[in-house]
Parts: structure tokens; C-alpha cells; sequence
């Protein structure tokens, strides 16, 4: 706020925009963990849908080739990625119009803390990826009683 109410300042309000842009994404800007950012060429569209005993995510990728689909579960970050091929600049000679996506795609997502990393299993049918992360059970909480 402008402490002396007869003079104009015009940035007032943007200081004060830009700070709480800092603060809210602060979070996102540690330095410490670089591995989010990747370069891709498209982003495949994925749902992801929670089940009684497991969590499904399924991701649009027609022509990738299930071989080249690297899915990586570590530190309960699930990773995917690989490559569609598709024409080359040199080879679109005579469209008129190129809109499906091709090269290389990457997406991250963040595991809840019930999901089983050892059983995820993943499978892939026309054009849909399908990765189904089963939930682990549960222990049961216990009150510890504290010597003195």
C-alpha cells in the first residue's frame, strides 16, 4: 500500500503481483531437482483413475511402438517416454497440412504412497497405453508407549 495517499505510484500494483507469483511458485522453482525439465516434441494425453485395489493411468500414443516406451518407477515418481516417428521436414513436401505430432514425448507423474512400485505392469493396444499401479495393503497403526 502507498503510505502517502497523494502521491501516484504506478507499479504498486505490480510489485505486489509479482510477489505473490514468488510465493506461490516457490515451490516449483527449487534448484535442487532439475529432473522434471525435459525437452519433448508433444505431450501424449493421459487419465488417470483410481480403483478399490489399484490406480490406472492410460495415455494416448498410436504409432509409438511398445518397444520403445521406457517406463521408469523410482523415488515414487513414475516416468514415461519414447519417440513416434513421422515425416521429416525434408519428406512433407506436398502436404497441406501436418497436425499430428511426432519425436520424442515425456510426461512425469507423482505416485501416492500406496502405490506398489515392485507390481506395476503396463500393456499397450491400439494406440492406448495402459499402466495399472496396484495398491499395497496397509498396516495396522499401534500406540508406542514411551519409558521413563
Amino acid at each position: 500500500m502507498n503510505p502517502n495517499p497523494n502521491r501516484y505510484e504506478p507499479w504498486q500494483h505490480m510489485h505486489h503481483l509479482r510477489r505473490e507469483l514468488n510465493r506461490l511458485l516457490e515451490p516449483y522453482a527449487s534448484s535442487e531437482d532439475q529432473s522434471s525439465v525435459a525437452t519433448c516434441d508433444w505431450i501424449p494425453a493421459v487419465d488417470i483413475k483410481e480403483e478399490k485395489d489399484r490406480y490406472v493411468l492410460r495415455a494416448d500414443i498410436p504409432g509409438v511402438d511398445p518397444k520403445e516406451i521406457e517406463i521408469i518407477a523410482e523415488n515414487g515418481v513414475l516416468t514415461l517416454r519414447g519417440n513416434r516417428p513421422g515425416e521429416t521436414r525434408e519428406n512433407r513436401a506436398g502436404y497441406s497440412r501436418v497436425e499430428r505430432p511426432c519425436g520424442s514425448f515425456y510426461r512425469r507423474f507423482s505416485l501416492p504412497d500406496t502405490a506398489d512400485l515392485a507390481k506395476i505392469a503396463a500393456r499397450s493396444a491400439h494406440g492406448v497405453l495402459e499402466i495399472g499401479i496396484p495398491k499395497q495393503m496397509h498396516t495396522v497403526s499401534r500406540t508406542i508407549q514411551v519409558e521413563g
